[in-house]
């Protein structure tokens, strides 16, 4: 990891990978992750952990199966969201989104339980910034 400072910025702008995320530092055993996000994720849930999210640019929704029934939240640039440990979850840009991920080292993308992954999904526990 960098000991310098890193513009998001260019960050964002070293790669064009959709839903594969970018591991821009560490926070202890926390991997903070960017990824350029645009059409649909996959369903699925992380059992012993929650999920952060920070919309950088553009707007992400969030489709969620909670115990009262399913809902969606909708995240405009500049919003935080925290999915719950164990919650199924969808995330989906139908225009386009950059985001901001924290999540312990090591957390798969597609979670511990999931549907099946699409070609446009990575399934990774994020990769190395190269910018």
């Amino acid at each position: 990891m960098s000991n310098q400072p890193i513009p998001l910025r260019k960050a964002l702008a070293s790669f064009d990978a959709l839903w594969s995320p970018r591991i821009v530092t560490r926070v202890n055993d926390y991997d903070v992750r960017i990824a350029k996000v645009e059409g649909e994720h996959i369903w699925h849930a992380h059992d012993d952990t929650d999920e952060f999210f920070l919309v950088l640019d553009g707007e992400l929704h969030i489709s969620l199966r909670e115990p009262d029934g399913e809902r969606t939240v909708l995240l405009p640039q500049g919003t935080v969201f925290t999915v719950p440990r164990g919650t199924e979850h969808k995330p989906y840009a139908p225009s386009g989104a950059a985001i901001l991920m924290f999540e312990p080292t090591g957390t798969p993308t597609v979670g511990d339980r999931h549907d099946e992954i699409p070609d446009h999904v990575d399934a990774t526990t994020g990769h190395t910034l190269n910018s």
